[in-house]
């Protein structure tokens, strides 16, 4: 990395920390450019000059919540033997980080941004490369693609390869996942619930279990 690099990435780490430490402490609805500028020292012009707008900052800030989740990614998969249960582990262990952090999770992967989220996503993970691991080929592809949708789609592209699901289910497949998860996000959002996370969690993997079942041309004991 050139040294120019390097000292945006150390400029956009320090605004960053300190936006991540005003959500930790007050939520991400108090989060503003005053404070973040006033917390690390610099003016809000400076800190245009790396981040996009508040949303592109709010964004970065909000990837560093993931971090509990891409680490036991691989607690969740170590055991998997095929594709199949690899994409209900994946999915198990997204939504019990998620639902444990709804809001957060709710702003990155439905974040409404300018730009490429894909961008913005592979610009995180250049700054903290120490948040990601690369020891599953098809689960890092999946932490880099830009939306839910498309780490989803990964997922399921590996069952179709290994002759679990026919190709052209995928998308109709996808979309149901999508349907279930957020419908249940949103949920917990809206009406402020006092979260148990495993029973959430629980009704999630029941859902997308059912319709997974439906589409499955080789024969396999979903697990329960």
């Amino acid at each position: 990395m050139n040294i120019r690099k390097s000292k945006k990435h150390a400029m956009m780490m320090c605004f960053i920390d300190a936006t991540a430490k005003i959500i930790e402490e007050e939520g991400i609805d108090y989060v503003t450019i005053r404070k973040v500028a006033s917390l690390t020292g610099y003016n809000s012009a400076t800190l245009y000059n790396y981040f996009e707008n508040l949303d592109h900052l709010i964004f970065s800030a909000c990837m560093k919540f993931t971090k509990p989740y891409t680490d036991n990614l691989h607690r969740y998969v170590k055991n998997c033997t095929n594709s199949i249960d690899t994409t209900l582990r994946v999915w198990e262990c997204f939504c019990y980080y998620s639902f444990s952090n709804p809001k957060i999770f709710y702003s990155i992967f439905f974040a409404k941004l300018s730009n490429s989220l894909n961008d913005y996503i592979t610009e995180y993970y250049e700054i903290y490369p120490q948040e990601i691991s690369s020891s599953y080929h098809s689960i890092y592809t999946m932490l880099l693609k830009n939306n839910i949708y498309d780490r989803s789609y990964v997922l399921l592209d590996e069952c179709a390869k290994e002759g679990y699901i026919k190709r052209d289910d995928i998308l109709e497949i996808n979309e149901l996942f999508m349907l279930i998860y957020k419908g249940i996000l949103s949920n917990i959002i809206d009406n402020e619930i006092n979260v148990d996370i495993d029973k959430f969690v629980l009704k999630t993997m029941k859902y997308m279990k059912i319709n997974l079942s439906h589409y499955l041309i080789k024969k396999h004991q979903l697990f329960v």
